[in-house]
């Protein structure tokens, strides 16, 4: 039997890039201690080739252009990859985080005091790393339209938790309607 054709590996749009990039900023929002987090399960997963240290890996989360700071280059597939592998990772370890957030059955104040906290350290975040002027970014901080578009994408770091979360996840990021 002939081997399978290869495909070769496409790279995320640019959509994608800011998304997982916001993915792993509301795990860091969820966490304190989430970009050591991601520092460490990189190493553990065995990414220190793609991603040797933290520097490399704030560049290859630079390459956002709702940033502050942004990079032109953008990160190869195998990078890519390798970030969507550790945003998995941060979601199985944050599912029981995440499940409260978006529960129903709990009580209304509780709900709405995780969420206000949560929001209150995404902006905080966002005031800090990324360009206030981008439309993108005004969205995400406006009183209107941030609350539904930070649940957007808690349900989605939600959905890349457990098996097939990594397929889940690539294929919602390579999405270009998203």
């Amino acid at each position: 039997m002939a081997d399978a054709p290869s495909h070769p590996q496409r790279p995320l749009p640019r959509r994608g890039i800011e998304r997982l990039d916001l993915m792993l900023l509301c795990a860091e929002a969820l966490d304190l201690n989430g970009g050591e987090a991601m520092v460490w399960l990189s190493e553990e997963m065995g990414f220190t080739d793609l991603l040797p240290n933290r520097v490399e890996l704030w560049k290859r989360r630079c390459s956002n252009p709702l940033r502050r700071t942004t990079r032109r280059d953008l990160p190869t597939p195998a990078e890519s990859d390798a970030l969507i592998r550790i945003c998995n990772a941060l979601a199985d370890r944050l599912y029981p985080m995440l499940r409260s957030l978006l529960s129903t059955a709990e009580p209304p104040q509780l709900s709405a005091q995780r969420w206000q906290l949560f929001e209150g350290r995404l902006a905080e975040l966002l005031r800090e790393r990324f360009n206030l002027r981008r439309g993108g970014v005004q969205r995400l901080l406006d009183p209107q339209q941030g609350p539904s578009l930070s649940r957007e994408l808690i349900q989605a770091l939600a959905f890349s938790a457990g098996p097939g979360g990594f397929e889940r996840l690539k294929a919602s990021l390579m999405d270009p309607v998203v």
